[in-house]
């Protein structure tokens, strides 16, 4: 499913025109964005959960040249399924 198919799945669900929908739907992923961004964790109830997760730097080895290289530390965004999605996946 691309965002245009999520956008009309949103608004023929929820009664809205798909202008609305998209509005919505930009407004939702624009304010999960910021929160993430500040460090805050985002739980939606049902869902899951989304955070921020400091990954320290290590040593890697490059496929190519078989070489050990440094990856560098850096932030990393992690999802975890809530148990309601797990159980619908399932």
């Amino acid at each position: 499913m691309n965002k245009n198919e999520l956008v009309a799945a949103i608004a023929e669900k929820a009664g809205l025109t798909k202008v609305q929908a998209k509005a919505a739907l930009d407004a939702t992923v624009e304010a999960v964005t910021k929160a993430l961004a500040e460090g805050d964790k985002v739980a939606l109830i049902g869902f899951g959960t989304f955070a921020v997760v400091e990954k320290g730097e290590r040593t890697g080895i490059n496929p190519r040249t078989k070489e050990a290289i440094k990856i560098a530390a850096h932030k990393a965004v992690k999802f975890k399924a809530g148990a309601d999605l797990e159980a619908a996946v399932k």
